[in-house]
């Protein structure tokens, strides 16, 4: 809409400067054309009210003071040559008559004799302004040509281009307002056009696999709207239908995982204990006088067996269970220095930036976090010849930053990105759920952990907990 007004208004002034053009120089023409009518029949006038006989040679007797009337009359000059193209007389005064030419060109007077109308009009700029000089032949009352009379004409279009500025200013001014109003009808139109573009486009931006999207509702909408929205909202259904049936298998695939993972755990403690059983009964002598020893052994075995069951199923328990959160607002520093004291290995080393960091954070879950990275940490230096253990505690911008570094065996490349999995780990006991447990607990608060490490130099894991 805006193009095409600026094109029609572009348009328009172009034609109207035209037809300006074209008006004035038809006006010029025929007001030329009029002036040497009136010259020519003036001059037939005298020639039939004069004296002297009607020759070229007594043209400059015959209009000696006639062609001051006729141009006083006609408010004009005008000028007479002879047939040879020779001046004859001039209206102007003497003082100006040095301007008009003595001798008329001989291209002049053969366009005037090829004419069909007798009649030659010259045209060339002179003084900065359009300027016309018209040749016609005086014809004796009997009809033979004995002079020439040249009519100069200046052209003054002062007035038609004051007009043609007025009126394209008023031009000006009208599409000025149209294109203004064509902005603003056009911004309204193309909100209203696109509105509904929009609301699909917003919708598909907030679309989410991992959570439930909104169907675009529109009123009224077009037909071809209306079909992409019905789309859109189809494949929603879709979506959901399949994230739930996705959500689904992975719920079974992962308590099948777990099943798998839990029976394995429990089968290496039931296998020795069946071995023990077996042999006690095979081997046990009532008489014996070591049998109470050996009853108290037996017990002793099958308990600790029974003790590592237990723990297995704690573990699974917890991991399943994340106990709820209890934000409270606590010093960082001081609860992982806490947490630090029920290791009394010599190589942990402690250091702070600050003597508090707070945050609001579940206390026993910090704990948590603090003592699995340590014991990962002291699981991965028993070959190492000086072991060592850092953990720090530092804010940073918006975080409270906790970090565990160790010299240990490092990780393997290929293993690293396994490393937050449940059920993954490296060690030949233990049920791999440490770093998973962690990972989750960390998440809960908006908060990350990542682990940047180096085989057979050392790992160094990075907690970040917002702070308050």
């Amino acid at each position: 809409m805006i193009l095409l007004v600026v094109i029609a208004s572009v348009l328009i002034a172009g034609v109207t400067i035209y037809q300006y053009r074209e008006q004035s120089r038809d006006y010029h023409q025929e007001r030329l054309e009029r002036k040497e009518e009136q010259v020519l029949q003036s001059i037939d006038y005298v020639l039939r009210e004069t004296t002297y006989e009607p020759t070229t040679e007594n043209l400059k007797y015959i209009f000696r003071d006639e062609i001051y009337k006729i141009a006083d009359v006609q408010n004009l000059n005008f000028n007479i040559y002879d047939l040879d193209g020779g001046l004859v007389k001039s209206s102007k005064p003497a003082f100006e008559a040095d301007s008009v030419a003595n001798c008329l060109d001989a291209e002049i007077l053969n366009n005037l004799e090829i004419s069909g109308t007798k009649r030659f009009v010259e045209e060339k700029k002179a003084a900065g302004a359009n300027f016309q000089a018209s040749y016609s032949y005086i014809n004796s009352p009997n009809f033979k040509p004995i002079g020439i009379v040249n009519l100069p004409y200046f052209e003054d279009n002062t007035f038609n281009d004051m007009e043609l500025r007025e009126f394209l200013v008023r031009l000006a001014g009208v599409y000025l307002v149209m294109l203004i109003s064509a902005i603003i009808l056009s911004y309204f139109i193309s909100k209203y056009i696109t509105r509904s573009l929009e609301t699909v486009a917003n919708k598909l931006h907030l679309t989410n696999l991992t959570r439930r999207n909104e169907k675009i509702i529109l009123e009224n909408p077009t037909d071809e709207i209306g079909k992409l929205v019905n789309s859109y909202n189809d494949m929603i259904d879709e979506l959901e239908e399949s994230a739930a049936k996705l959500a689904r298998s992975e719920r079974e695939q992962a308590w099948r995982e777990m099943a798998k993972q839990v029976a394995h755990e429990i089968k290496n403690p039931l296998t020795p204990m069946r071995l023990t059983v077996q042999s006690f009964e095979r081997k046990f002598n009532p008489e014996d006088p070591k049998a109470e020893k050996k009853v108290k052994e037996f017990s002793k075995t099958l308990v600790q067996q029974i003790d590592t069951m237990t723990n297995i199923a704690s573990a699974f328990s917890n991991f399943a269970d994340m106990p709820a959160q209890q934000n409270e607002t606590l010093n960082v520093v001081q609860v992982t220095k806490l947490a630090l004291d029920i290791f009394h290995e010599p190589y942990i080393h402690f250091l702070a930036d600050e003597e508090e960091i707070i945050a609001k954070l579940d206390r026993t879950q910090l704990i948590r976090v603090v003592t699995n990275l340590v014991k990962n940490a002291i699981q991965a230096v028993p070959e190492v010849e000086n072991p060592r253990i850092l953990v720090t505690v530092a804010s940073k911008e918006n975080f409270a930053k906790i970090s565990v570094a160790d010299n240990g065996i490092g990780i393997e490349d290929e293993l690293k990105h396994k490393i937050f999995e449940p059920k993954f780990t490296t060690k030949s006991s233990g049920m791999g759920l440490g770093l998973g447990m962690v990972k989750n607990i960390v998440e809960n608060y908006n908060g990350s952990i990542d682990f940047t490490s180096q085989q057979g130099k050392g790992t160094v894991f990075t907690v970040k907990f917002p702070r308050e």
